[in-house]
């Protein structure tokens, strides 16, 4: 008996005007799955992102988590339903100290009515950001401005900000964006280790490869709005359309400097 889909997404399209930005977006994705949305710029992956999160509404389609329909629901109500997000560039507060930021993001979570009217700094919103901060291992980094941090920890400070709410589902968008090559393995790990720790299904869209390769267990590739290929890694990176469409854009990218 194949178990129920933590995500299940039906026909879904968007369209602006008479561009199709994504058409016929069929995927289910099992708990605890680990996987890499790939594709050219403009392909439809964030498209795709920001429909599931709330942050686009649906043209039509359906978009279901847990069993339950969040199909054009606001991103606060998607992220209290379980599901949260990062961005390609980091949503911190610039001028605030690294354990400020998920302090607040952990006040803003757990605010709810009379709550908001409470003291942020109570002494168990403070144990769980100290803890945040050892698992995503930014605790060396607690007092320091987040505008002055590498682009790395900033990432490590934005993925653990959207972990606050204890997401079932998180999805990146570009996680080792502007990370140095020197750092992105690291980062990864972190990442990958601390959301494997919390049991969290993982969606991310990279343009990395080897990023890809080593980390999920499962490659959607868009193009042109479309789903070209759902395989795992062995198979989808040597796809003839993904090889033309996807990598050989890459390549091209790379070579462009874009």
């Amino acid at each position: 008996m194949t178990a129920t889909p933590i995500l299940r997404v039906r026909n879904l399209q968007k369209t602006f005007g008479s561009v199709v930005a994504a058409k016929d977006i069929n995927i289910d994705v099992a708990m605890g799955e680990v996987v890499g949305i790939i594709g050219a710029n403009g392909a439809g992956k964030t498209t795709f992102v920001n429909m599931v999160t709330g942050y686009l509404a649906p043209s039509s389609g359906v978009i279901e988590f847990n069993q339950q329909d969040i199909t054009g629901k606001a991103p606060r109500l998607v992220t209290r339903a379980g599901i949260s997000r990062s961005f390609q560039v980091s949503q911190v507060f610039a001028t605030m100290t690294v354990f400020d930021n998920v302090l607040t993001a952990l006040a803003i979570t757990d605010s709810d009515g009379f709550d908001a009217l409470k003291p942020i700094d109570r002494p168990e919103l403070i144990q769980r950001c100290d803890e945040t901060l050892a698992r995503y291992r930014i605790a060396e980094h607690r007092d320091v401005i987040a505008s002055t941090l590498s682009q790395g920890v900033r990432k490590l400070l934005d993925i653990a900000m959207a972990m606050v709410s204890r997401p079932h589902i998180l999805l990146l968008d570009e996680p080792t964006s502007g990370v140095s090559i020197k750092e992105k393995f690291d980062i990864m790990d972190t990442i990958m280790d601390a959301l494997k720790a919390d049991d969290v299904t993982v969606l991310f869209i990279e343009h990395d490869m080897e990023i890809i390769e080593r980390y999920v267990s499962r490659v959607i590739a868009f193009y042109q709005g479309e789903i070209i290929c759902d395989e795992p890694p062995a198979q989808a990176l040597v796809d003839p359309k993904v090889l033309e469409f996807v990598i050989g854009g890459e390549r091209q990218r790379t070579v462009e400097g874009g």
